[in-house]
């Protein structure tokens, strides 16, 4: 297929690039993960780690080559319908926008958990944390404001400072015995420990939407890539083995295992710094998400693939309030109903990071097919391994996008055939 012809404009260099890179990968996941990753595998925790930033090297070579060949806002869902026709872009964009109401809940709740562990409180607290969060990004963003690219930026530098001081001082605390029994749970479990981890590993393919704002997007894509896979691997296998073996067994049962790191290597008035930092990281995060889906809805709703209710502030510079008003109300009915249940955060972690991987699924197999011969198609041959990996440890948790998945289609039909534009039996749309 011919290259997609966009002029290069941008003004993103390499080092900002990797920083915006970084600041995707690194997301508030980091600042639970490693003790429920913990929790499920024990010590052995740190192969599913290991083996997540391996496999993360040829996915996110696949999706910078994509991102170069193909630079256009659209990302994942420009190249599902440029391998696959409209109706793969619009199950790509239903898994999007359907995935962040579960990681919107799920990330409120990692800093809910920080502030009931600085504040002694309980679920309840954690909980209150985590809804208090939820108003506060639906407020400001149906109010038009917006946290800039500069400070979004800042709270990614705060997050690498705050993982790299937890790490450099707890570490004397280290003991080799705590990395004993390495596999309490059997070998069996790093697969579950890596269902998990996928949260960690998502946002390789975002940085494929500003793929047209680099000078050079053909060059600076692919290096922006390798120096971001490098940094994030070490940054994660670091706090992944500090809490590991600083807080050995009882890294299982840690509500805010960054807190408890700079705790034995600062004191107990760490946990306090923790709590405000993992806070305002999540009200960052939490507002990249509900900003970017509010307008995918409304995008969405633009196009047809969901209802034209929603298009109102898909238009740059208006607000999507409808489209907001949606994902704000799915939000709190998944906090609600984790709370009611009494579940905790590992099902909504584990149903968004099934949403992920079906995208990555497509996006791959788009690379695939749009990649002409190469280093770039291998590293997508290499990334489907991955994924095949991925999916077969996500298991029943793949139910969602597949849910997802068949709505989609059944809405995308019935919309047609009520406009008169039913496709003949067989017939596939163009991309």
């Amino acid at each position: 297929m011919a290259r997609t012809h966009v002029t290069p404009a941008g003004r993103l260099t390499v080092a900002q690039g990797t920083a915006m890179y970084v600041g995707a990968v690194l997301g508030t996941g980091v600042i639970a993960l490693p003790a429920l990753a913990a929790q499920a595998a024990g010590p052995a925790s740190l192969l599913a780690w290991l083996g997540l930033v391996v496999l993360s090297a040829p996915l996110a070579a696949a999706f910078a080559a994509l991102g170069a060949r193909h630079p256009d806002a659209g990302g994942v869902s420009t190249y599902a319908r440029l391998a696959f026709g409209d109706r793969a872009a619009t199950v790509v964009g239903w898994c999007f926008y359907f995935a962040v109401p579960p990681s919107a809940a799920a990330a409120a709740l990692f800093g809910g958990e920080y502030a009931a562990s600085a504040l002694g409180g309980g679920t309840g607290v954690a909980t209150l944390t985590a809804a208090g969060l939820m108003v506060i990004v639906t407020v400001s963003n149906a109010s038009g404001l917006r946290v800039t690219g500069r400070v979004q930026l800042a709270l990614a530098g705060l997050l690498v400072a705050l993982l790299v001081v937890a790490v450099a001082l707890s570490l004397p605390h280290a003991r080799l015995d705590n990395l004993r029994p390495f596999a309490p749970h059997g070998l069996g479990a790093v697969g579950s420990a890596a269902a998990l981890l996928v949260w960690s590993f998502a946002g390789w393919e975002a940085i494929t939407h500003l793929a047209g704002e680099f000078r050079r997007p053909a060059r600076d894509l692919p290096r922006a890539t390798a120096a971001a896979v490098v940094l994030v691997g070490l940054l994660y296998l670091s706090v992944a083995f500090a809490t590991v073996a600083v807080l050995g067994p009882a890294a299982a049962d840690a509500r805010a295992p960054l807190g408890d790191l700079l705790a034995l290597g600062i004191g107990g008035s760490a946990r306090l710094l923790a709590a405000v930092a993992a806070l305002l990281l999540t009200l960052g995060a939490m507002n990249a998400y509900w900003a970017g889906a509010a307008k995918l809805g409304a995008a969405l709703g633009r196009d047809g693939a969901l209802p034209a209710w929603l298009t109102r502030g898909s238009v740059a510079g208006e607000v999507p309030r409808r489209s907001l008003a949606v994902v704000a109300v799915l939000s709190f009915l998944a906090l609600a109903v984790v709370y009611v249940v009494g579940t905790g955060i590992r099902p909504l972690v584990l149903m968004t990071n099934g949403s992920f991987v079906a995208v990555y699924a497509v996006g791959v197999a788009a690379a695939i097919r749009l990649l002409p011969r190469g280093p770039a198609r291998t590293a997508a041959l290499l990334a489907l391994a991955a994924v095949v990996l991925l999916v077969a440890a996500s298991g029943v948790y793949l139910v969602w996008p597949l849910l997802v998945t068949v709505a989609a289609l059944v809405y995308v039909r019935l919309a047609r055939r009520r406009a008169g534009l039913v496709l003949p039996a067989g017939a596939v749309s163009e991309p």
